[in-house]
């Protein structure tokens, strides 16, 4: 269940797109200045060449709802940065991050005053690098990669205007994905908890079985397949998108038949509750009220288990997610990012290395009231991540997760709501045998190829 984590960002990425589209990157313009996404620029910003410039001067830093629980942190972070470089200055604001943030963003970035270091999430950073807004820090920076885990910062690009892939973000911090499940609802159904699937196929395949040994008194998980797609699809290597993003390919591979066949399998079967098919609640109340063998993938979901349900804790066993074809896990990281529009591209540049560097993203993933991952090398080599103690649910949550992130990749596939939506109805009307699963997957690639071509 992990495509749910990223449809409230995709929100507006269709608004973003569209709206957002700058001139991008350019050594000059008519009048002869340098310009990113149509702003006028320093010339440094943008082009080939390392950035270079005195650490000095006001920035903008922009963060997303972190003022109130970790303003002691981040003011922190702040004031060593300004110790360290006392001809710089950082004004920290932060948004609330509700639904209008991706449209106040481009507006920022359309009237060239977006602020200088800026947290994005992915499908932000996609449209902003594509229409020219941010900094290659790739190449303004050439070490920039030194602290990151290598497989992050070589998955963390987005396209530029050209379609060509550049590093215009930093990893920050990141969550994590594995399975969560009640160990005596698996044991009755014969599955062995210390031995988790390695394929999605196979995952299903244990979800049937509880299904036959449940009968109806609890289920195996929830159905709606906005939480699986396209994240299971990701998982299994099933080309959602074509390279370029501009139309829908699923159709082509076999397996998302298979897959489809499943989802309809299992539901006409009894491992989904029948009313949860078009519900958008995630599994979360559910498992906690032991009514469903499968919880989050998100393992702060492990917390929030422990704290509101101790018994069900008590019997929560955690697993790694299927590899499946892809080999290797996921990772959906927020990013820090710099404005190409920015006065003072080195202090910008520089704020947002040391923002990321092992050292502060290792303090504030120690932090006991956030729940996140980081992505440098060193941090995931903490002993606070690797040495876990105990057997208790969270603390192998911990350890699991750290070591996944050691080879895991940013990639994920970004669809808009609209795409995302006409995918998900065609299979509920597999999952309702209201079309066979073949029809229903040549229906689905054909609505989400109409929608991909008016957005262009």
């Amino acid at each position: 269940m992990r495509a749910r984590r990223l449809t409230g960002s995709l929100a507006w990425l269709v608004v973003l797109t569209l709206t957002a589209a700058g001139c991008g990157l350019s050594g000059g313009s008519d009048d002869g200045g340098a310009t990113a996404g149509g702003c006028k620029v320093d010339e440094g910003n943008v082009g080939s060449g390392k950035l270079t410039g005195d650490v000095k001067g006001k920035i903008t830093f922009q963060t997303t709802n972190l003022k109130k629980d970790f303003g002691d942190f981040f003011n922190g972070v702040i004031k060593d940065f300004e110790k360290a470089n006392p001809g710089a200055s950082v004004k920290w604001i932060d948004d609330p991050g509700d639904s209008t943030f991706t449209q106040r963003t481009v507006a920022d970035a359309q009237g060239c005053t977006m602020p200088d270091v800026i947290n994005v999430d992915s499908p932000t950073a996609t449209a902003l690098t594509k229409a020219g807004y941010l900094l290659d820090v790739g190449v303004k920076d050439p070490e920039a990669a030194e602290p990151f885990v290598p497989a992050f910062w070589k998955s963390s690009t987005m396209k530029d205007s050209e379609g060509k892939s550049v590093h215009s973000v930093l990893p920050w911090y990141t969550g994590g994905i594995l399975l969560t499940y009640n160990t005596d609802m698996l044991k009755k159904a014969g599955i062995d908890p210390a031995k988790p699937p390695k394929t999605i196929f196979g995952l299903f395949a244990d979800y049937e079985k509880i299904a036959k040994t449940a009968k109806g008194k609890y289920y195996a998980t929830m159905a709606n397949p906005i939480w699986r797609i396209p994240a299971d699809w990701d998982q299994m290597d099933i080309k959602t998108l074509s390279a370029d993003g501009k139309s829908a390919v699923f159709a082509d591979d076999p397996r998302t038949v298979q897959y489809v066949a499943w989802m309809a399998k299992l539901y006409k079967a009894g491992a989904m509750p029948k009313d949860s098919l078009s519900s958008s609640n995630d599994p979360s109340t559910p498992y906690s009220q032991g009514q469903v063998a499968y919880g989050s993938t998100n393992p702060s979901f492990v917390r929030f288990v422990k704290q509101n349900s101790p018994s069900v804790y008590a019997k929560t066993g955690v697993g790694q997610q299927p590899f499946d074809a892809l080999g290797h896990t996921t990772g959906a990281p927020q990013y820090i990012s710099v404005a190409a529009t920015s006065k003072h591209a080195p202090t910008a540049l520089a704020f947002a290395k040391f923002l990321t560097n092992a050292e502060n993203q290792t303090a504030w993933c120690k932090d006991p009231n956030v729940v996140i991952f980081p992505t440098t090398t060193t941090s995931l080599d903490d002993p606070f991540f690797q040495n876990a103690t105990g057997s208790d649910p969270f603390s192998q949550a911990r350890k699991l997760v750290a070591e996944q992130l050691k080879t895991t990749t940013a990639y994920q596939t970004n669809l808009s709501p609209a795409v995302q939506k006409a995918i998900v109805s065609q299979v509920q009307l597999a999952m309702q045998g209201k079309k066979s699963p073949e029809q229903a997957v040549k229906d689905a690639q054909e609505k989400a190829d109409d929608l991909l071509k008016q957005a262009g």
